[in-house]
């Protein structure tokens, strides 16, 4: 095996989650009455959207700066968002970028996108299990023995 997958099963997940959230943005637009948390809840969704946003988007570019920097040395990365979980980038997308969306459009049915998405990657992850240990062997079972699989706790 020369290089690791830099993708992994983020294609696999995209191809249900990003359609699935198109139509529940349009929905959301075009029936906000149906879609909505509610109408007074608006700028507290919004700011809590925004906060929960910036959070994601500083969580998921730490992540992203690990996974290249270990893609690029060929190197299991344990450390630094890794250490908290197997899994931190799915983690971002599906625990905070994702309900940030919901939180900024108002719009509970976005959240559906996250459990979705969460489904696919409990499915699919196991492919991407098996070419780590593949690689890296003992050091990446022990790695997967002590550290979550995707919630971070």
């Amino acid at each position: 095996m020369n290089k690791l997958n830099a993708l992994g099963i983020g294609p696999k997940i995209g191809m249900v989650a990003i359609p699935f959230l198109a139509a529940a943005i349009t929905l959301t637009l075009i029936y906000p009455e149906i879609f909505s948390f509610g109408p007074g809840a608006k700028r507290p969704l919004l700011i809590a959207g925004i906060i929960v946003l910036v959070i994601g988007l500083i969580c998921y570019g730490l992540t992203a700066k690990a996974l290249l920097k270990g893609l690029k040395e060929n190197k299991l990365m344990t450390s630094g968002p890794f250490h908290y979980c197997q899994n931190p980038l799915y983690a971002v997308m599906i625990l905070l970028i994702i309900p940030a969306i919901a939180l900024l459009l108002n719009s509970w049915i976005i959240i559906i996108t996250g459990v979705i998405a969460y489904i696919i990657f409990k499915i699919n992850i196991h492919t991407e299990y098996e070419e780590m240990e593949k690689y890296f062997g003992e050091e990446y079972r022990e790695y997967r023995e002590k550290t979550p699989e995707f919630f971070p706790f």
